[in-house]
């Protein structure tokens, strides 16, 4: 009997679809460069910015699979386009390379902590001119990031943009360094200021009344969510940026995603109701992403394993950080 299938022509299946040009239209994954596939002269260029992965979640209070993001995140890109409707521009005129991610010990908390630490001062060593954009990981990841980055600059005062549901003021003592006590562990260690702290869209029944007074203590400078709509998010968020730019040389921009509401990010440790929505976090990342001064951006507590099936939170937290990418390439414009 003929097999009739190897007498068809050689062409296209029918299920297949030719590729539009490449470089024509884009999506992320094609967009985001890879260090491990780069030739030499590629790998010595100039980048805007450089993203790291910090798989860690032991050091969570509540349990977490935030250490599974950076992954999910990466699988995320195809579902992106480059091309920015809302302010009509294409993140392709930025360049940006994923360096991988941090290695974790898999018992060894601290020494875990010791490596981003590590990582993220040779990272900015090494790409001194471009964003470095950090891809959590537990909210802990962000106390060793900042330290990482007080060693590059260590006659530099920096400042510290959250977008929070909690204050991160738990005390060491009780708790160590989880993602609990990211903030206070800076402030103890005379990383940070307090009062170079501007946590937004604080909520509801989720900080005890001991933490407010431990920010009243050491100056923080915090903003409600239900402030925050009163004035308008973007009015806010620039607010606070003036006021951070006019004493500190450079912000951190530190976004927990367990600022969004439980309705729009399931897949987040503590969720909670009653926090942003998803355009409200949006409009307030891509307004830092636009300051000349935020020159780093975290993304942590975002747990794949607890998302839904389509992946809501995934996919929110992939727009927050191509919203930061907007404001940085409208800031080069």
């Amino acid at each position: 009997m003929l097999n009739k299938i190897s007498e068809l022509p050689i062409e296209t299946p029918a299920f297949s679809w030719k590729k539009a040009v490449w470089g024509q239209d884009l999506k992320v994954n094609e967009w985001i460069q890879s260090i491990h596939h780069l030739n030499e002269e590629e790998g010595g260029k100039h980048w805007d910015a450089v993203m790291m992965g910090v798989p860690i979640s032991r050091s969570s209070i509540s349990a977490s699979g935030a250490s599974e993001f950076p992954e999910s995140f990466r699988r995320a890109w195809k579902g992106f386009n480059t091309y920015n409707l809302d302010e009509e521009v294409d993140l392709r005129e930025l360049s940006v390379v994923d360096v991988g991610d941090v290695k974790m010990h898999f018992t060894d908390i601290l020494l875990s902590h010791q490596n981003i630490k590590d990582a993220f001062h040779g990272l900015t060593k090494e790409f001194s001119g471009s964003i470095p954009v950090s891809i959590g990981g537990d909210h802990s990841i962000t106390a060793m990031l900042v330290k990482g980055w007080k060693e590059t600059y260590p006659n530099e005062e920096i400042g510290i943009l959250q977008f929070d549901t909690h204050f991160d003021l738990r005390d060491l003592k009780d708790h160590g360094p989880t993602n609990g006590t990211p903030i206070r562990n800076l402030i103890e260690s005379g990383t940070i200021k307090g009062e170079n702290v501007f946590n937004i869209g604080l909520h509801g029944f989720f900080n005890a009344p001991s933490l407010v007074e431990c920010a009243k203590e050491y100056g923080v400078n915090y903003i409600t969510l239900k402030k925050v709509r009163k004035n308008g998010v973007k009015e806010t968020v620039e607010q606070a940026l003036h006021t951070l730019a006019g004493k500190v040389d450079r912000i951190y921009l530190t976004c927990d995603m367990d600022v969004l509401d439980i309705a729009y990010a399931p897949g987040v440790p503590a969720s909670t109701p009653g926090g942003m929505r998803t355009d409200e976090l949006f409009e307030a990342v891509y307004t830092a992403g636009l300051h000349p001064k935020v020159g780093a951006m975290d993304i942590v507590c975002l747990d794949p394993m607890r998302d839904g099936v389509v992946q809501p939170t995934v996919k929110a937290g992939t727009h927050v950080f191509l919203s930061f990418m907007t404001g940085l390439a409208m800031r080069k414009k």
